[in-house]
């Protein structure tokens, strides 16, 4: 009986996880000279994900939301060296991050569907907003 429930707790928690996307693209974003933002309207569908990778400097404030046509769709940001530690979690946390960067280097904003919506081949429209001050 005990064995029952943790499976089913089991397969509950890992059907609301986040993807590890097999189809994981790389788009680098740079600023137009002069500005602090930039904006990005894209898709994803089932498996995929994007990495949006923004160069920053430790100490400069970072501003992410996201706008999207799909309630399972989420980023995380992933700090300079951290391929798979997220710093935020969008699915615990929102689709809205601000803060100070604590180092300086690449950062990885990953946008994707959790697994659930994922398996369904479900499709999510998303407008992207990035702001870094100093």
């Amino acid at each position: 009986m005990v064995k029952a429930i943790a499976a089913t707790l089991g397969i509950f928690l890992l059907a609301g996880a986040p993807v590890l996307a097999d189809d994981i693209r790389t788009e680098r974003v740079q600023f137009k000279k002069g500005a602090s933002s930039a904006t990005v309207e894209s898709s994803i569908k089932g498996y995929e994900g994007v990495d949006y990778v923004l160069g920053a400097r430790k100490g400069q404030s970072m501003n992410v939301s996201m706008a999207t046509s799909n309630t399972a769709n989420y980023f995380n940001i992933l700090a300079p060296g951290k391929d798979n530690e997220a710093m935020f979690i969008g699915s615990t946390s929102g689709n809205q991050s601000e803060g100070t960067l604590p180092a300086s280097g690449d950062y990885k904003i990953r946008v994707y569907l959790m697994r659930s919506a994922a398996r369904r081949g479900e499709v999510a429209a998303y407008r992207l907003e990035m702001i870094i001050d100093d």
